[in-house]
């Protein structure tokens, strides 16, 4: 059963419509400008993701990174996998996954970019997801906007919201396992226009059809993206005006944003005289405040675009007296330097505002208004605050501020921040290798891995199906690596399994452009180290130079390790390359499979459009004896030959001195046969490393005409193992 987290967000256009209203008439109303309870958007605000009643939803102006309200989600949705079995530990895992909608913005957002979860990059630039996802929708908040499909499934056709004038964002089936199996916190990247606004294009979506404009001499600056939040205009429009040092006043036919310049409106000096009604009216006295009443340090906070829009601060100190310190939030999107020539712009503001004034003139006065800025001879720029007509005289209550911001933009260091990789996922490439058993032990099944990789390493894992029987798919699990692995440039030549390889190289190409291959020394390569797949004879390398982008040099190689020396010989340009992994992934098939069966899979990456496929035919290299060594004949035509060799054991690879390798199979037995070319002549099953050919038989056996040759097997608890073969002597 879905649950619908919100249902109304706050309203921000109906306080502000009524506010504008009252600001159309020949003064702004101060009492805009008062805090009416409920404050704007901060910095960290926006990057929380919320789901309560109420929440009021930002308006988005340019490129922004918001986190947005839960305003729907389903339960959580788990499923089961089972593996193992059968003489195998049973493993069961669960996985989970979720459908929600967030919204995003309370006006028209012109796309979604970039997306956050938890932090970490969860969708690129190119809209590729790192994370498994069934299907992802963003509705732009325009007026028409149809209902979402998975919500009108969930809530009713009849009863589920359009949600038109509201941006939001619907992701269905995300998988959670990454996030500890809850929705993760999302932050998102949307641009509601694609270039930056200017600051009167923003004071005139708040003042809801009001024309706003910029005052004459002056430049009307422009932002990345801002944030719009609050109860009411001013509310919303102040941490804009201060960070911009602009002021605000209204006009017959709308308003205007004046930068502070002085529009030839001059008082004469703050002493002068007043002769209003037939009376002498004196001014007030200019009042200045202690220096300490102004901060000694303001820091402004915004969005650094350079960043991924993470804060950052930038501040500005004066010298003299006072310790105070102010911060300004401005969830606006602009760079570092402008942060810091905000800030100083700021500090002079507040410098300048300490000084106060009350002067009385004559009825010409009244052309002034609140948010005007003139000039006392003397005393350079003022402003505004209040207008009285008292006694047949004006009286304006007016505030310092600097005839205009003069802070030249100055170098600023935004900080360097946590950049992640956003290369797109890419396509699957998928390989089945079968290895020897790899560790000590004993196994009962063949060892079959799905090794995966894509091309860069935004590549983030595959879902991996098992081929059954009846031709269907089954889940098998999944691949959260990236192997190390492509194909061999060059041909590795035949080498000995009981040397260093010095004289060898071998060069490969990666698939994956960010992938690496390290060097080891020889106590590492000894301790199990590189070890590799080049074809299907297991190889460990000890040197490694770069010789491409991808591709590598390899070199110093221990050969036929884990009893593969029959694959050394044939190599050539073009075969498998994979580094090994403990972490890969073991392919869940019968544990008594026979040699001969074929196993088929298919994998898909998250970028993956159809699945990959690989498949093999198990050999059951892991299961069987390795074929034994040191294979001697001695004797001759007239007496005989006596045959012996040494049996190896999956149980034991280390040389050991003095000991006995341990057997690893449920009895010791061996099958010799007598070849003629491709005709066995005779066989013979021996329970000990020994077997003796008499003369006659071999006599018999030469009359075929052939070189004779002899081969002899261990046969083990699931098959017979590999030949070891030699030439009879004539």
């Amino acid at each position: 059963m879905a649950t619908l987290v919100l249902t109304a967000v706050g309203s921000l256009l109906g306080p502000v419509g009524a506010a504008v209203g009252a600001l159309a008439g020949q003064a702004i109303d101060a009492e805009i400008f008062k805090p009416a309870g409920r404050q704007g958007p901060r910095i960290a605000d926006l990057r929380l993701q919320t789901s309560h009643f109420g929440t009021q939803m930002p308006r988005i102006h340019g490129r922004m990174r918001v986190a947005g309200t839960v305003i729907w989600a389903t339960d959580l949705v788990e499923s089961t996998q089972t593996s193992g079995g059968k003489g195998r530990p049973s493993v069961t895992s669960y996985d989970h996954s979720a459908s929600f909608a967030v919204a995003l913005s309370s006006r028209p957002v012109g796309t979604v970019g970039r997306i956050w979860a938890d932090g970490n990059l969860l969708r690129g630039a190119a809209g590729d997801f790192k994370a498994g996802i069934a299907a992802f929708r963003f509705h732009d908040g325009s007026g028409d906007q149809p209902v979402d499909p998975l919500i009108a499934a969930d809530r009713g056709l009849d009863v589920a919201p359009a949600h038109r004038g509201l941006a939001y964002a619907v992701f269905e089936g995300l998988q959670l396992a990454d996030f500890g199996n809850r929705i993760p916190s999302l932050t998102f990247e949307v641009i509601a226009e694609e270039d930056a606004v200017a600051v009167s294009a923003i004071a005139a979506s708040l003042a809801g059809g009001v024309a706003v404009g910029f005052a004459g001499g002056g430049e009307d600056d422009e932002l990345g993206g801002y944030a719009v939040g609050g109860a009411t205009a001013g509310e919303a429009l102040q941490p804009l005006l201060d960070a911009h040092s602009l002021l605000l006043r209204a006009e017959h036919d709308g308003l205007l944003l004046t930068d502070g310049i002085v529009q030839d409106v001059r008082l004469g000096a703050a002493d002068d005289l007043c002769i209003a009604n037939g009376e002498t009216l004196a001014a007030r006295e200019v009042v200045r405040e202690p220096v300490d009443a102004a901060p000694r340090r303001l820091s402004v906070r915004h969005y650094d675009r350079d960043r991924d829009y993470q804060a950052g601060a930038q501040s500005a100190e004066r010298q003299g007296a006072g310790w105070g310190e102010e911060q300004v939030d401005l969830p606006a999107t602009l760079p570092a330097s402008d942060a810091l020539r905000r800030a100083g712009d700021l500090l002079r503001r507040r410098m300048m505002g300490r000084r106060r004034a009350t002067v009385v003139r004559g009825w010409d006065a009244l052309t002034l208004g609140p948010g005007d800025v003139v000039a006392l001879e003397g005393n350079g720029g003022w402003r505004v605050e209040a207008v009285e007509w008292e006694g047949m005289a004006v009286r304006l209550s007016l505030s310092g501020v600097p005839l205009r911001p003069t802070s030249a933009p100055g170098a600023a260091d935004g900080g360097s921040g946590v950049h992640q990789h956003d290369a797109p996922v890419g396509p699957t490439h998928v390989l089945l290798v079968e290895t020897p058993q790899l560790s000590d032990g004993v196994v009962d099944g063949p060892q079959i891995f799905v090794m995966a990789s894509g091309e860069s390493r935004g590549w983030r894992g595959a879902v991996v199906l098992l081929r059954g029987s009846d031709g269907g798919y089954t889940p098998a699990g999944g691949v959260r690596r990236a192997a190390a692995m492509g194909r061999t440039l060059s041909a590795l030549s035949p080498g000995s399994a009981a040397l260093f390889d010095d004289a060898a190289t071998v060069e490969v190409l990666l698939h994956d452009v960010d992938a690496g291959l390290s060097p080891a020394g020889d106590a590492a390569l000894l301790g199990g180290a590189n070890i590799c797949l080049i074809g299907e004879e297991l190889v460990q390398f000890g040197t490694v130079s770069q010789t491409g982008p991808r591709s590598f040099r390899l070199g110093r190689m221990l050969r036929g390790r884990r009893g593969t020396e029959r694959w050394m010989q044939g190599h050539g340009a073009g075969e498998n390359f994979v580094l090994l992994a403990a972490e890969a992934m073991l392919v869940p098939t019968d544990m008594h499979a026979a040699p001969g069966r074929t196993v088929a899979i298919a994998a898909q990456g998250i970028g993956d459009a159809m699945h990959a496929n690989a498949d093999r035919v198990v050999d059951g290299r892991a299961m069987l004896p390795l074929a034994p060594t040191h294979l001697r004949c001695v004797g001759d035509a007239e007496a005989g030959l006596a045959v012996t060799w040494v049996r190896r054991s999956r149980l034991g690879w280390a040389w050991g001195d003095g000991a006995e390798t341990p057997l690893g199979e449920e009895a010791e037995g061996y099958r010799v046969e007598i070849w003629a070319g491709e005709a066995l002549l005779r066989s013979a099953d021996v329970a000990s490393a020994a077997w003796s050919y008499p003369a006659v038989d071999r006599l018999i056996d030469g009359t075929a005409g052939e070189i004779l040759t002899l081969s002899v097997r261990q046969r083990g608890t699931h098959g017979m193992g590999a030949a070891t073969v030699m030439t009879l002597p004539i």
